[in-house]
């Protein structure tokens, strides 16, 4: 890049939660951020204070169709899809078709444009894991027919299909296995597990563990992640890297820490388990320690705080 311009990013899913703090991570660091959008399930308030500055410009598009973005490109950050099971059950075709067709377009972009592309895969390419932690050497226990194969498998393909263009075309790519990430701007109403407790927290309501709550996840705070994709961009490492917390929790115990950082006696109630939902969930992340240098610096009490706090003034708000 011998430009005297700043370096040009795109970043698809720039409305959705993680797009939303990657453009303001980009735009700090003094690049020109182009984020894109159709907004079927970002929010075009996650981004409305960028509007104004001069950096940064917004394309409503769907990149499962062609996607042209004039000028340079310098990188391309490809976060678009839904990535919630109550989004990706609803809308099973988008999802495919995203990482797919979206990955595609994408992948040719970055081609023409002669871009370091990094595509955002996630933990569930290895669906219900027989392997404890998960190292990026585990092939997975997929469902491919199951109701989330729509998402497992179409980031599976877009892991495929991002090594193809590496491998046949020489393109700069970097993959980003991203594991349970949270903080502000998550959806209250998207399904996942911390923002229902939230939700249900915030409205006085029980809050719901499905099964008897044994299930494991680990949560990495939004500030950590992005510093890990950020890191990850500019290495010089082509295949898949996990990136999450390895601080494993059963949900039930969540649930109960939940309920003491909200210093309130919100009840507990179980529902039957969802179809295929993986027992257990943590990263080995021995190779993005030794690549790039990186590890989750806030703690889980921490993160939640302040993301309890972020929905605390949002909810007094609208009061």
């Amino acid at each position: 890049m011998n430009r005297s311009e700043p370096p040009r990013v795109l970043i698809t899913g720039a409305a959705g939660f993680l797009g939303s703090h990657l453009c303001d991570r980009f735009w700090r660091d003094g690049y020109y951020v182009i984020g894109m959008d159709n907004l079927i399930t970002g929010d075009l308030n996650n981004i409305a204070h960028l509007f104004k500055e001069e950096r940064f410009e917004f394309y409503h598009h769907d990149v499962s169709k062609f996607v042209f973005v004039p000028g340079p490109l310098d990188y391309i950050l490809h976060f678009a899809s839904p990535a919630s099971p109550a989004d990706y059950l609803r809308m099973p075709i988008q999802t495919l078709k995203v990482s797919s067709l979206g990955t595609h377009n994408l992948l040719g972009l970055a081609k023409v444009k002669q871009a370091r592309i990094l595509v955002a895969s996630t933990s569930e390419v290895y669906g219900d894991p027989l392997e404890h932690p998960q190292k990026e050497s585990y092939w997975g226990h997929v469902n491919a027919v199951g109701p989330r194969g729509v998402y497992d498998e179409a980031k599976r393909f877009m892991e495929s299909l991002t090594m193809a263009y590496h491998k046949v075309h020489g393109l700069q790519t970097r993959i980003a296995r991203i594991f349970n990430t949270y903080g502000p701007r998550m959806r209250l109403n998207d399904g996942r597990v911390l923002p229902n407790f939230i939700r249900q927290a915030l409205n006085g309501q029980p809050l719901t563990v499905y099964g008897d709550g044994s299930q494991t996840r680990s949560f990495c705070y939004v500030d950590d992640m992005v510093e890990g994709i950020v890191r990850l961009l500019h290495s010089e490492y082509p295949y898949p890297v996990n990136l999450g917390n390895p601080e494993e929790i059963s949900i039930l115990d969540f649930a109960r820490e939940i309920q003491s950082i909200m210093g309130r006696e919100v009840p507990i109630v179980f529902e039957p388990l969802p179809v295929d939902d993986p027992r257990q969930r943590r990263p080995d992340i021995s190779l993005a320690r030794q690549l790039l240098g990186w590890e989750p610096q806030v703690s889980r009490r921490e993160g939640l705080r302040r993301t309890l706090d972020y929905y605390l003034k949002q909810y007094s708000c609208k009061k």
